[in-house]
Order: C-alpha cells, then structure tokens, then sequence
C-alpha cells in the first residue's frame, strides 16, 4: 500500500490507493484528482469521510508534506547498505508552460506560485522542439490544467501572449537531486529514526549514530560527505568521553583518515587533532558568553581549558590568562593555539591535573591577587571549569585554599562550574550538588545558566558564585546568617 499524501487536518487523515506501482502516465491523472480535492477543500462547509467515517476538514497540503510523495528516491534503494548513486535515478512527469525565451525573466517574477520550488532543478529549461522557446517548470501539486492559474497569474499571461496551455515533461531525477534526509529516508527501514544531523569540525563530521544505523553506517558517512560541500572525512564516535583526557575512539566512516583540521570560531582559529582533544562545536555560543562576563585587566583561571576557546578570547580581551589541560596534547595544541592567535604572552599554559593546578598555580596568585594590595585592585578573578561530567567534584579543592586574613568579598573570585544532569528540575539539582560539596547551601548567592541540551533528560548546565571567604580561607566562621542550613546530602554525580 502506497501513500500518496501526507496526513493533513487536525484528525491526521492519511489517503491511500491500494497498488503497489503507479506508472508514470497515470501520475498526472491522480494529481489531476489531487488538485480538485484541493480546490474542493477550500470551499466552504466542504468535508471529507475517510474510512473510519470520520470527518475532517480538508486544507492545502504543505510543500514539504508534498514532495515526500513525488520527489522522494525509488523504494528499490530500501536496505541498501553500500552506496549505489545510479540506483536514485527516477523519472518523474511536470507539468511545463512553454514562454518565448525574450519574456522568461519578466514572467517569472509573477509565477513564483506556481513555477516548481525543488533544489537542484532549473526551473527554466531549453525546450527541445523550438530553440526560440522556453520550458517553466511547474509545480504538479498546484498546476495540472491551465485552469490551476490563479487571476492574477492568468492575468499577466494574457498580456504577454502566453497560452495558458499545459503540456508534460518527462523529467530525471538522480542522486544528486535528493537530500541527504530523503536518501537516508529511503534506504533504512520504514518507522527508524533518519536523523543526519552532525557536528562539523573543519572537514570532519562528526556523528554519533544509534544502534539501528550502524548497518547503514558507510553509507551514511558517505552521503554526509556527498551532501555537505568542505566535508572530505565522517566519522562516528564508537565509545563516551570517559578517559582521562576527555577525549573519544572514533571510526572513520568515509573519506580521509585525516584527523588534522583547523576551525574558526567567533573569529578565532584553532587548529589541533580531532582524534585526540576535546572540541565541541555546540559551545561556541557559551564560549562567547563567559568572554563577555570578563573585562579588560580581569584574570582567568581555566582549569580544564583544552585547546583554548575561552582561554584565547580572554586573553585577546587584555585579560591576564591561567590555561591548563592535563591531556599532554591539548596542551601542545593549546601553546599552538595561543600563538597561531597571538596571545603567546598573555596566557600562561600548563599541563597539571585539575586538582593540582588548583592547589599550585592558582593558589600561588590568589595569594597574590587577594594579599594586602588587593584593595587597590579593581579587576574581577574568574575561575572556569568545563568538565561537566566531574567539575563538582573539584569544587572540594576550595575548601581552606588560602591562608591568611580574607579580602574584601567583592574581590573573592568567581567560580563558573560546569556539569551535567538529569534530574526533572537541572538548576535545583546543580545547586545541590555543588552546595554538598562546599559545605554550604548555594540557592540563595548562585545562578544557573542552562548551556545546551545534551540528550533527551540530559541537560548541561553552568552554576556561578562567588566563593565565600569562609570557604576559601582558613580558620574562617563560616556566617550562619546567610548559611544556616546543614550540609546538603551529596547527590551521585552523573558522568
């Protein structure tokens, strides 16, 4: 059974015509039938019985609805699991208007409606009978006879002595005519999930198929590469980002096994090792909006600062940066970086655990910054923590930091914590979480930021504070005025 139009009206009415095959010449006359239901439909106190007797009134189909029909790949390429680009070839039958070649470019401008609005189809070809002629292609849902043209469309072919005649044209359709959705569409099984979205990674695209697609798996890296100009590699990341180095085992699907690439983002460039750093595209927009938070003369301590897309930023905005990354090839690609843009001397890189860079570098200038001379100071500190799967945990390190008299608590720094969640309610589940782990309640002196969302019940999320002096500073009483509630239980961390 064949479905020839999509579901339409609020009861999702799906018309059907039982035939396996339609041959080309009787596709005209059932979008013939299609267009009168159509002109029906707009008519008022018109209904239509589907064969559960229901009634539903009918509106205008919509064009992507449409072009499922007629403008998707043959059903022989159902199952294919290697890429055959000549099995997409299918003729459809469109209706044409034929126009003097001198009036195309002037009739067209009024025929916007009706003329076909399918991407990688000229709209205006040679007709093959009369060199002096042209052909406008039509769309087959909206023009069968010259009766489909609208007044005003009609109006304007009589002044230009156009017969409103329509005649059909057999036309091919082949690979390269379809979308990368509509071929993944047609070739995995009925009712699956087609998404092909990806990340895009210089040349690469990145994908993380499910588990229904890995049989289609080439295929499918190969079409990603075919569809999406500058993409020469497809990969699929094959294990979670659960190592040390927060990086991931990767499959090439197809193209080049080159993993070397280069990517600008908010007009800085970045090259590294795809297959072994961390870069998420996804967080260019929350790269940009902690570089925003800082001014310039402002210090940025990045604990987990991978290649370097807060790092860089800061850093071009004249602020004193502090980048480290235990993996030794961020790293190296972050010293790179920082050069390759131009703010060697203004980051100081290293290459330390969290927890020790927190303990030693960090700890070192904190003394400084927050020391004596701290009340002439009159930049900002800003700690960031992007390891959304463990970052809390880090928070314990803050725990009597600092020896010493406190500074005043406008100078203590500000602490922007990444992590990840899935509790119904993120930013309460955050705020916990982070609170257990201080000691103290956050609810009342943080804000939670919602930065994308990762999978479906998943969340990532960024919490930011200031560090209360009683916190980061020994032999310090903790003010019960504004932390009177008892230590939170720690929630299990999701990572």
């Amino acid at each position: 059974m064949r479905i020839l139009w999509k579901p339409f009206g609020f009861s999702r009415i799906l018309f059907k015509v039982e035939s396996c095959r339609i041959s080309e010449s009787e596709s005209l006359t059932l979008l013939v039938w299609t267009s009168q239901i159509q002109k029906l439909s707009r008519a008022p106190g018109i209904f239509l019985w589907d064969q559960r007797k229901r009634f539903s009134v009918m509106p205008e189909i919509e064009t992507d609805q449409r072009d499922s029909a007629l403008f998707s790949p043959p059903s022989n390429v159902r199952g294919m699991t290697k890429l055959d680009r000549t099995a997409f070839r299918k003729t459809v039958t469109i209706p044409v208007l034929k126009v003097r070649k001198e009036i195309v470019n002037k009739l067209m401008r009024s025929l916007k409606r009706a003329a076909l609005q399918r991407p990688g189809i000229k709209r205006v070809i040679e007709d093959p009978e009369d060199e002096a002629n042209r052909l406008i292609m039509l769309d087959p849902y909206k023009i069968i006879t010259g009766d489909s043209f609208e007044r005003a469309e009609l109006s304007i072919l009589k002044q230009l002595n156009v017969n409103p005649q329509i005649s059909k044209y057999n036309l091919e359709l082949t690979y390269e005519n379809f979308k990368s959705e509509e071929i993944l569409k047609a070739v995995l099984p009925e009712g699956q999930d087609v998404t092909s979205g990806f990340s895009r990674v210089g040349h690469i695209a990145h994908l993380n198929l499910r588990d229904h697609q890995l049989p289609f798996k080439h295929l499918i890296g190969q079409v990603m590469i075919d569809k999406n100009p500058g993409i020469t590699s497809a990969v699929n990341k094959i294990n979670n980002i659960d190592n040390t180095y927060r990086n991931f085992q990767m499959e090439v699907l197809s193209g080049e096994e080159n993993m070397m690439t280069k990517v600008r983002e908010n007009s800085y460039t970045y090259e590294f090792d795809f297959s072994k750093v961390y870069w998420n595209p996804r967080l260019s927009t929350e790269h940009s909006r902690i570089t925003e938070l800082l001014k310039p003369g402002d210090v940025l301590f990045d604990v987990f600062a991978g290649v370097g897309p807060f790092a860089i930023p800061v850093a071009k905005k004249n602020c004193t940066v502090f980048a480290n990354d235990l993996n030794p090839e961020s790293h190296k690609w972050l010293l790179h970086n920082c050069k390759l843009n131009k703010v060697d001397q203004k980051v100081k890189v290293f290459n330390l655990d969290g927890k020790d860079f927190l303990q030693g570098p960090v700890r070192k200038e904190l003394m400084e910054q927050l020391g004596p001379l701290s009340k002439e100071r009159k930049h900002s500190v800003h700690i960031v923590m992007n390891l959304p799967a463990k970052a809390i945990e880090f928070l314990n390190v803050f725990k009597s930091l600092l020896d010493g008299p406190s500074c005043n608590t406008e100078l203590l720094p500000i602490v922007h914590c990444y992590s990840f969640s899935k509790d119904p309610n993120p930013a309460e589940d955050v705020q916990q979480r982070a609170g257990a782990i201080l000691g103290i309640s956050l609810e009342a002196c943080s804000s939670v930021h919602p930065v994308r969302n990762v999978a479906p019940n998943k969340e990532m999320l960024c919490i930011t504070f200031r560090i209360p002096a009683a916190i980061l500073y020994k032999n310090q009483t903790l003010n019960l005025e504004n932390h009177d509630d008892p230590p939170l239980k720690r929630q299990k961390t999701d990572k």
